[in-house]
């Protein structure tokens, strides 16, 4: 009776080891999907990483007068029509936003596909 409960305790043990071994080995394959996600979006829509501190002062002074307490973290450009557009990542009291705004501080409505 003692080697069927240590075998049952054995089996038991290499199936919850294979599973557990099974689900490390699928996590990387899904971060690699969604980088490639990322980067898709980033190509598609034709804008290119800008540092936030190179904001022409226009969309600074916007940011900081329109949306009050806003933080922009990340920012993009792209020219449009021979006019700049900037896609801002806002940091809104904890909350994330996307804005599109022009170089002038005039803000652009746009919808995210």
């Amino acid at each position: 009776m003692k080697k069927l409960g240590i075998t049952l305790m054995a089996a038991a043990g290499m199936f919850l080891f294979s599973q557990n071994a099974q689900a490390q080995e699928e996590e990387p394959e899904e971060m690699e999907q969604t980088e490639a996600v990322e980067e898709v979006q980033e190509v598609k829509d034709d804008f290119k990483k800008l540092d936030v501190l190179a904001l022409p002062q226009a969309v600074k002074d916007a940011v900081m007068t329109d949306m009050n307490g806003a933080v922009a973290e990340e920012a993009w450009v792209k020219e449009e029509d021979g006019k700049n557009v900037y896609k801002l990542a806002l940091n809104v009291d904890g909350e994330k936003k996307k804005a599109y705004i022009d170089s002038e501080g005039n803000w652009i409505e746009k919808e995210d596909k």
